[in-house]
């Protein structure tokens, strides 16, 4: 018979395992989104087809499920203050998807996706150096350090991706300083799906009018596992992934945990496609880029605390909802 006072082992480790499913989903959604970029990058490469026409033709019917899964026009009425940033973040988001897949298809999959995770450290960095005025410059050198490793390729060619990581990474932060709320966040985020679809039309609409003759798809017929998996996996599914992983794993985009499993699938679909790959200079890159993440969420979360502390001496004391801890 157990004593009255002793906890049962099996309740103890209880929280381990409630976690377990959730970690085996974070893991199989971001490997079946980073199987969708490489099955999109093949089919552009071997097609020449346009980067801007086939996205487009993507969100029309990601907004569309989006707009019917969530459907914010019920509920609570939203307020222009949540709506006006939704919007503007929809013209973000629309740029981010031009830059990103110009990106891919001039640098590959894997660079794509690592100086995705560069600009979201840049993005970081941005927001502390705001913060402190400058003084920290010579911090970002990790992330300088991995742009290096592609001065091979052209400074040219990387600043394409780079900078879409960073506007990645900033409609990221616009999208969680205007929605606290779960629910209200699902809502917003498919107006701003909705809205970078708007946005991203009349781009389309010119790129198929004036398109080269090379954006044509002749070559290969049009491509329904590249379609369907950007679709659900690279864009509908892996919301909702990485929002479970933030609300309840606290595993955001820009940490090094989430580069450690976009790591393991990058070294999986690079052995797949049988890609011009380098193990050890993977993983160096990986190891500088991880502590890039790390050096720059540290600083975002000194500056927090620096600021709450400031805060709590001059004795203001803030009774709305607070915004939340974890690094952008």
């Amino acid at each position: 018979m157990m004593p009255p006072g002793q906890m049962p082992e099996d309740r103890r480790s209880s929280p381990h395992f409630r976690h377990t499913p959730l970690q085996v989903i974070h893991i199989v959604g971001n490997f079946m989104r980073i199987w969708s970029i490489y099955s999109l990058y093949r089919y552009l490469s071997q097609t020449g087809a346009s980067v801007v026409l086939f996205l487009f033709t993507c969100l029309v019917p990601a907004s569309i499920l989006f707009l019917v899964l969530q459907k914010p026009w019920k509920g609570r009425p939203l307020s222009n203050v949540q709506v006006v940033p939704s919007i503007i973040n929809g013209g973000i988001t629309a740029l981010y998807f031009i830059l990103w897949g110009k990106g891919l298809r001039s640098c590959g999959p894997l660079r794509a996706i690592l100086a995705e995770y560069s600009g979201a450290v840049l993005g970081v960095l941005s927001a502390v150096l705001y913060g402190r005025r400058g003084q920290i410059w010579k911090k970002d050198s990790p992330a300088d350090i991995e742009v290096q490793t592609e001065e091979v390729l052209g400074m040219t060619e990387m600043a394409v991706p780079i900078l879409a990581g960073v506007l990645s990474a900033l409609r990221r932060v616009i999208a969680r300083r205007v929605s606290l709320k779960n629910q209200l966040k699902r809502r917003l985020h498919a107006i701003t799906i909705a809205s970078a679809t708007c946005f991203l039309f009349p781009v389309a609409m010119w790129d198929m009018i004036i398109g080269s003759p090379s954006s044509s798809s002749e070559k290969m017929p049009f491509s329904v596992w590249a379609f369907s998996s950007t679709v659900l996996f690279g864009v509908i599914f892996i919301f909702y992934i990485d929002s479970i992983a933030e609300e309840r794993l606290h595993v955001v985009f820009s940490s090094p945990r989430h580069l450690m499993v976009a790591g393991g699938c990058i070294i999986v679909m690079e052995i797949i496609y049988k890609m011009d790959f380098s193990l050890a200079g993977f993983l160096i890159c990986c190891f500088i880029l991880g502590v890039g993440i790390y050096e720059a969420t540290s600083l975002e979360r000194t500056r927090r605390d620096s600021s709450q502390t400031s805060d709590i001496s001059n004795g203001i004391l803030e009774d709305p909802i607070q915004m939340s801890s974890l690094p952008t």
